[in-house]
C-alpha cells in the first residue's frame, strides 16, 4: 500500500463510517478494486480508531456531561433511595447505564465472531449481499409513522437488542450505525436521539476492537508508520465531516 491509496481508504472509511453504509464492507470493496487482496487488518483497525477520534471531538461536551453524571451516581449509590431518584431525574446517567448495557451483548458477539468476521473480509461475494441487507434494513426505516419517543422511555431491554444488533454489525456490509439507529426507530425512538445513541454507543465497541487488535498494529504489522498515520488522520478529519451531515439528515427525517 502506498501513501496514496492509505489516503483513498482513509477517506472512504471517513465516509461511510457514520453514513450508514458499512464502512468495513467499502473498505473490502475498494482495497479490491486498488488490488490489496490480502486484508490489511491493522490498517483497516487504525482508520477505524481514527473514526472513534472524530465521535469523541463532535460529542465532546455529551460525554463529559454523561461521565459526571456517572461519577455523581457512583457516589450515592449506597443510598439507594437517592441513586433511584438520580436515576430517574438525570438523562445522562441513564444513558450511561443504558450505554453500559448495550455494550455488554456486542463485546460478547465481537468476542464469539471475531474469527468468523475477519476470514469474511476476504469475501467480496459475501459483503455484496450483506449490502443489499443493509440496503433493506434502512428502505424499511422510510414506513415508520410518527415522531418516536425520547430516552426516557427508553428501556434497558432496548438498549441490549440494540447492542445485540451491534454485534452483529461486525459482518463486514451490515452498517454498524444504519442497523442500530434503525433498529433504535423500530424500537420507537425518535430519529435524534436514535442516532445520538448510536453514536455513542460506538465508542467503547470501537475502543474495545481496536483493543483486542492491538497486536496487529504493533506485533504483525508490516506496513510503514507514515500509512498507518496518514490513513487515521484521514479518516479523521473527513468523519467528523460525515458525522456532522448524517445529524443533519436525521434530524430532517432522511
Amino acid at each position: 500500500m502506498n501513501l496514496t491509496e492509505a489516503v483513498l481508504l482513509g477517506v472512504v472509511q471517513g465516509l461511510t463510517e457514520f453514513l450508514p453504509v458499512s464502512s468495513s464492507g467499502h473498505l473490502v470493496l475498494f482495497q479490491n478494486l486498488l488490488g490489496l487482496k490480502e486484508p490489511l487488518l491493522a490498517f483497516d483497525i487504525s482508520v477505524h480508531v481514527g473514526t472513534l477520534f472524530a465521535v469523541l471531538i463532535y460529542f465532546f461536551k455529551d460525554i463529559i456531561a454523561i461521565l459526571k453524571a456517572l461519577v455523581k451516581w457512583l457516589s450515592v449509590l449506597p443510598d439507594r433511595q437517592a441513586a433511584g431518584i438520580l436515576l430517574k431525574e438525570d438523562r445522562e446517567i441513564r444513558i450511561a447505564l443504558l450505554i453500559i448495557t448495550g455494550s455488554i451483548p456486542t463485546a460478547i458477539l465481537g468476542l464469539l465472531f471475531k474469527e468468523i468476521a475477519e476470514t469474511l473480509f476476504s469475501s467480496v461475494a459475501i459483503v455484496g449481499v450483506t449490502l443489499i441487507i443493509t440496503g433493506i434494513i434502512l428502505w424499511c426505516t422510510r414506513g415508520l409513522q410518527g415522531e418516536g419517543h425520547g430516552i426516557r422511555r427508553f428501556t434497558v431491554k432496548n438498549s441490549f437488542a440494540i447492542g445485540i444488533v451491534q454485534g452483529l454489525a461486525i459482518i463486514p456490509g451490515i452498517s454498524r450505525s444504519g442497523s442500530t439507529i434503525a433498529a433504535g426507530l423500530f424500537l420507537g425512538l425518535d430519529r435524534e436521539t436514535a442516532a445520538r445513541f448510536s453514536f455513542l454507543l460506538s465508542i467503547p465497541a470501537v475502543a474495545g476492537a481496536g483493543l483486542l487488535g492491538a497486536g496487529d498494529l504493533l506485533g504483525h504489522n508490516s506496513l510503514p508508520t507514515t500509512i498507518i498515520v496518514t490513513g487515521t488522520l484521514v479518516s479523521c478529519i473527513v468523519g467528523y465531516a460525515s458525522l456532522k451531515l448524517l445529524v443533519w439528515m436525521v434530524r430532517r427525517g432522511r
